[in-house]
């Protein structure tokens, strides 16, 4: 064998494979990365480890949910924007006439964007840490009557998860239609597995791009990240919980998580459901009959589904997010778990600060992965340098995605602020549009702030070299993390 190893032909073979390997890769990448950095990375990679580079790229550097899902919903261009009459939830705010330009040119954004109506007569409510949000889901569950609709990334074995995976059963048990859908990676790498816990009581799980050698696929990048119950098509819950007993923040715990979740009555769950049935179909090559869209309720808030992931919808939040941005004449105040920006919001939140709009960003003082907290502190400093206020929330960890802006509108659901949330993962966001919605998210913000340490850009300049150096290294990775 070291014979055959050492031969001129076989050598020259080998060279022959890297410098092709390389080529395609390289010509791949230039072709079909959107970001210069991404296509540069991927490049040297493979030209500096010869045929592991190229096979690295193929794992890793390949969108194939981008090819198959415009297979399944056709072309990728941005819808026309459509001509709509604001809904009467608008109309119904009484804002000033500076606001109300600023917030037809939101509607317009989104409208342009999304492809979805803004639709009025829908209720939303927060729901606090899964003392809160818990019961009201399982509530909900037991009293399915036809369909119950269920997508969640983290489903974990314990109190909370067996609960689900009961009512879930019970509600099968009924006669009523369970569809559960899980993110592929996240149910191979936490044991013991949701999938496996959810069969002991007899509910079958499908799985958003499972992991499995062969024929391979690895997209352990792409991620959905949605967070979605659905009951009848007439009420949804959305928002940043996972199933799993650390959201019981009340109780004593070595870990608990903090976080808000919302449910939602009125016609924009149509739009959630039309979400999870494409993610269905995108997992099983099976379609969701369409329901019929749910009644609105009175006095109902304005409120639209923005999707957003590494296909068709890619880019979109990012949008939305700069448009808002861009029009906050008073406040921008964000709520993160974790926090690394690409340099279009670093510097649409340093431009809304130079203006005067109160910019501010709660990150917890320690989130549950360092090396995202290292990356983010390296962000950090621009901000800070352009008025921009940044605070550390104390334990417990806090999970909770939240977007502020002056006194009408508002963003929740389950995208984080950094790359993986805006590049990588399947996300889903509902933008609403309410002066006492608002108002009520604005307090609970104001409440997380005036508990929270705030930080200056003098503390980050002292930290000490090996400090810096660390937080820089993780900052390499932020495309990825």
């Amino acid at each position: 064998m070291s014979e055959l190893l050492s031969h001129p032909l076989w050598n020259r073979a080998l060279l022959v494979l890297y410098a092709a390997s390389a080529l395609a890769t390289a010509v791949h990448a230039l072709l079909n990365k959107r970001d210069p950095r991404s296509a540069w990375g991927w490049i040297s990679v493979c030209w500096l480890f010869p045929l592991a580079g190229a096979v690295l790229y193929l794992l890793f550097g390949i969108n194939r949910v981008q090819t198959r899902a415009q297979r399944l919903v056709g072309a990728t261009e941005l819808p026309a924007p459509a001509t709509r009459s604001l809904p009467a939830a608008v109309h119904a705010l009484r804002l000033s006439a500076i606001d109300a330009v600023e917030l037809s040119e939101l509607v317009r954004i989104g409208d342009a964007v999304t492809g979805r109506p803004l639709v009025g007569g829908n209720r939303i409510v927060p729901l606090h840490n899964g003392e809160q949000a818990y019961p009201a889901m399982l509530e909900a569950i037991d009293r399915a009557r036809h369909t119950v609709d269920f997508a969640t990334y983290l489903f974990r074995p314990g109190q909370a998860g067996e609960r689900f995976a009961e009512a879930l059963a019970a509600a099968q048990r009924r006669g009523v239609t369970v569809r559960v859908l899980l993110d592929g990676a996240a149910d191979f790498f936490y044991r013991p597995r949701a999938s496996r816990l959810l069969a002991r009581h007899g509910v079958r799980a499908e799985l958003f791009l499972p992991l499995r050698w062969f024929p391979p696929m690895l997209h352990i990048n792409l991620r959905n990240h949605r967070k979605l119950l659905l009951v009848d098509g007439r009420v949804a819950f959305t928002g940043g919980m996972n199933i799993a007993d650390w959201h019981y923040v009340e109780r004593p715990q070595r870990r608990p998580v903090a976080d808000l979740h919302f449910a939602l009555e009125g016609p924009v769950v149509a739009q959630i459901a039309e979400a999870f049935a494409a993610d269905w179909q995108f997992a099983t090559g099976m379609a969701i009959e369409r329901a019929p869209d749910p009644p609105a309720v009175s006095d109902g808030v304005a409120a639209r589904v923005i999707t957003d992931g590494p296909n068709e919808d890619l880019d979109k939040l990012q949008m939305v997010l700069l448009g808002a941005i861009a029009c906050a004449h008073r406040r921008v105040w964000i709520m993160t778990p974790y926090f690394i920006p690409s340099p279009q919001l670093v510097a649409a939140l340093q431009s809304a600060a130079l203006r005067g709009v109160d910019v501010s960003l709660v990150l917890p003082a320690k989130s549950d992965q360092f090396w995202v907290d290292a990356a983010s502190r390296n962000h950090l400093p621009a901000l800070l340098q352009r008025a921009v206020r940044v605070y550390y929330r104390p334990a417990p960890f806090a999970h909770t995605k939240l977007f502020v802006m002056d006194h009408y509108y508002a963003q929740l659901g389950s995208a984080n602020l950094d790359n993986r949330s805006l590049r990588l993962n399947f996300e889903l966001v509902v933008e609403t549009f309410d002066t006492a919605l608002v108002e009520k998210l604005a307090r609970h913000f104001e409440q997380v702030r005036a508990m929270s340490r705030e930080l200056s850009y003098a503390e980050l300049a002292a930290r000490p070299p090996a400090a810096r150096l660390r937080d820089a290294f993780f900052w390499l990775f932020s495309q990825y993390l």
